[in-house]
């Protein structure tokens, strides 16, 4: 119970009052005065004194009222109030005794008197205080030693005692320390001030006050643990706000110190002794209530063994039991092993996917379900479930009836572990999934070789631009391998001229094959090396729900089909000229052929006048005139008729006739070699 301290004099006369602090100083009482009922009762308010000098006389409120006051307030009612009196006034007394004063003084009074009778008072009152501090105490003691023997599971029970002596010792911590045989550990079991704490490790190293008192078996007391040299040691690891007054009391059975009650408090104020004696009994209560729990439990542990099976498959059960009607309504099969893998529980799911009643599972081992090619990555699995390794969706081979195989996903869970060193096994059949899954990857695969065998270059790209398909013969085209190119280049430098958007354009408009496709469309792509390579493009947009993701464009190389065309013109030009040469000199022959008859009549005709007609005659030299001209075109004749190719020279303008000299071979300036 808190002190009351100092004594409070209520007298408002100045010379009585000195006279009282006097002599109250003289024999080392401290004491406070004040000079009037109120100033008595605003004092009174705020504290609580060892006892109450009290003049009963003086102006309104007297000293009844304050009498009154004091004995009916709860926090001041066991006060001791002695009254002053004057000699005759027995009434007075009569009346103050009936209002609850202890004692009285007349006045004029002797010092030595009034001390007496103080300190009687004040002796009175500490009696009174300690048997009820007793009363107090024994009520505490027999609380905590009924809760210590009332259970052996007393975890809860333990956190009750050190927090009542808490309360009681006025400390701001108390705790109980177990420490292990080998004295190097510590256990704090219990702690005023965390409920949830629950077996704390603690290195004894950094406690030299746990390691005395185990060490030497007696009470250790310590008012500032700053100042103490058994700290010096550890002195520098203390933290800044570490407990300074320390009282640790051995828990002893049958005189070996099972650990300390560990009391600590943030002033250096050490608790007193009737604390410190009351803490020794409810740790010797709490050492035979620790040691009957240790016997028992012994007692249990040896006859669980002879059952150890069930009991540790009820347990198991009663922990999973919670979990029931999760178990039972999801859509997945459920199975709960032991670390060994040994079956422990399955829901109906479970049961319907295996083919096996709930009877069957609880005899099987997992393995006993799993295809035995895949015992080796089971058992890989299981072995790491002790290094805290819980796999997901691991795909197993399980047996149903004596043909039937499915592929389940299987999962595994350590959320039960904590509690029954289970583990929680989750599974699914996926056997159309792995089937539909690898038909997709054969089409895909089938489709990745097609785009990769095409002959014609195949590139794809997102909507930003970036290339995500670049098979092989885009490699061959562009000269780029596509590991340089796939998530990495954009599709805008495969084009000169910022040619892309106007690619993009296309195919969004209608006129080359509709929205969203580009068909037929001669362009040009940009090689690695810089060069222009002409390509004949179709392309088209990547839909999604709607809404375009990406394009797709295939290019065929144009160059040696341009090779081909234009060896193709060339030939066909040459035909053509030697049709035209064949042509002319068929024409130039049957000219010739048909012109030489007439030319002959001619020359006849004209050779004949020339010979009959006399020399003087006119006639002659017009005969000489057509034989010469006729000659001429018989040469003329001649040299179309050996015509062998088709050659010109310019005429009149910018016409051109055949050039007969080089067509026939007689150009006179031509060099035979």
């Amino acid at each position: 119970m808190p002190r009351r301290d100092p004594v409070l004099v209520v007298d408002d006369d100045a010379v009585s009052r000195q006279m009282l602090l006097h002599a109250l100083a003289d024999a080392g009482i401290e004491a406070v005065a004040v000079t009037s009922g109120a100033d008595a009762l605003a004092w009174l308010k705020a504290s609580v004194p060892a006892l109450v000098l009290l003049d009963l006389v003086m102006p309104p409120p007297d000293g009844y009222v304050v009498l009154s006051a004091v004995r009916d307030a709860p926090r001041t009612q066991d006060v001791p109030v002695v009254v002053l009196t004057a000699l005759d006034a027995d009434e007075e007394v009569a009346r103050a005794f009936e209002l609850g004063a202890d004692d009285f003084i007349r006045k004029p009074f002797r010092p030595a008197e009034l001390i007496a009778r103080i300190r009687g008072q004040l002796r009175i009152r500490d009696y009174v205080d300690a048997l009820a501090r007793k009363e107090h105490d024994a009520k505490v003691v027999l609380e905590l030693t009924q809760a210590l023997s009332s259970t052996l599971d007393f975890r809860n029970i333990l956190f009750t005692v050190v927090r009542r002596i808490a309360e009681v010792a006025r400390v701001d911590r108390c705790s109980i320390v177990l420490v292990r045989d080998a004295g190097d550990v510590g256990y704090v079991v219990a702690a005023s001030d965390d409920k949830e704490l629950r077996d704390l490790p603690i290195d004894l190293g950094k406690y030299p006050e746990i390691q005395r008192v185990m060490r030497t078996g007696d009470v250790l007391v310590i008012d500032d643990a700053k100042a103490h040299p058994l700290f010096d040691i550890v002195r520098a690891e203390l933290p800044e706000n570490a407990f300074r007054s320390l009282a640790l009391l051995p828990i002893l059975f049958e005189d070996k110190p099972l650990g300390v009650l560990f009391l600590r408090g943030r002033q250096p104020v050490a608790p007193h002794a009737h604390e410190l004696s009351l803490a020794r009994t409810v740790a010797s209560a709490t050492a035979i209530a620790l040691r009957n729990a240790r016997i028992l439990q012994s007692l249990r542990d040896q006859t669980q063994q002879s059952t150890f099976a069930r009991f540790e498959a009820e347990r198991r059960l009663k922990a999973l039991q919670r979990y029931a009607d999760f178990f039972y309504s999801t859509a997945d099969g459920i199975v709960v092993v032991d670390p060994d893998g040994h079956i422990l529980f399955s829901n109906p799911r479970a049961q319907a996917i295996t083919g096996r009643t709930a009877e069957d599972l609880e005899r099987a081992n997992l393995a006993d379900l799993v295809d035995a090619r895949e015992h080796p990555l089971l058992e890989e699995i299981r072995a790491g479930f002790a290094k805290g390794s819980f796999p997901h969706m691991v795909d197993f081979t399980v047996r149903r009836g004596e043909h039937e195989r499915l592929i389940l996903s299987f999962s595994f869970s350590s959320v039960l572990r904590e509690e029954s060193g289970a583990v929680l096994v989750s599974f699914r059949d996926v056997t159309t999934e792995r089937a539909t899954e690898a038909e997709l990857t054969k089409t895909k695969e089938f489709l990745e070789r097609v785009i990769d065998s095409s002959v014609d270059a195949i590139v794809s790209a997102d909507m930003e631009g970036v290339v995500l398909l670049f098979n092989r013969a885009a490699e061959r085209i562009y000269g780029y391998d596509a590991k340089e190119v796939v998530g990495v280049m954009n599709a805008r430098a495969l084009y000169p001229d910022h040619n892309a958007e106007h690619i993009m354009r296309l195919i969004h408009a209608k006129e080359h094959g509709g929205p969203g496709r580009l068909e037929g469309y001669r362009t040009e792509v940009l090689a690695r090396d810089g060069s222009r390579i002409p390509v004949h493009l179709s392309a088209a947009l990547i839909f999604e729900n709607g809404v375009p993701v990406g394009s797709v464009g295939i290019f065929t190389d144009l160059r040696e089909r341009m090779r081909m065309e234009a060896r193709l013109t060339e030939a066909q030009e040459e035909l053509r000229a030697r049709e035209k040469q064949a042509i002319i000199a068929e024409l130039a022959g049957a000219a010739a052929h048909e012109l030489n008859q007439p030319l002959t009549s001619v020359l006849g005709y004209a050779e004949l006048i020339c010979r009959r007609i006399d020399d003087a005659s006119p006639i002659k030299g017009a005969a000489a005139t057509i034989r010469s001209e006729a000659e001429r075109m018989a040469e003329i004749v001649r040299k179309i008729g050996k015509i062998t190719r088709y050659e010109t020279k310019s005429y009149v303008g910018a016409a051109k006739i055949i050039d007969l000299d080089r067509s026939s071979g007689d150009d006179p300036n031509r060099v035979i070699g």
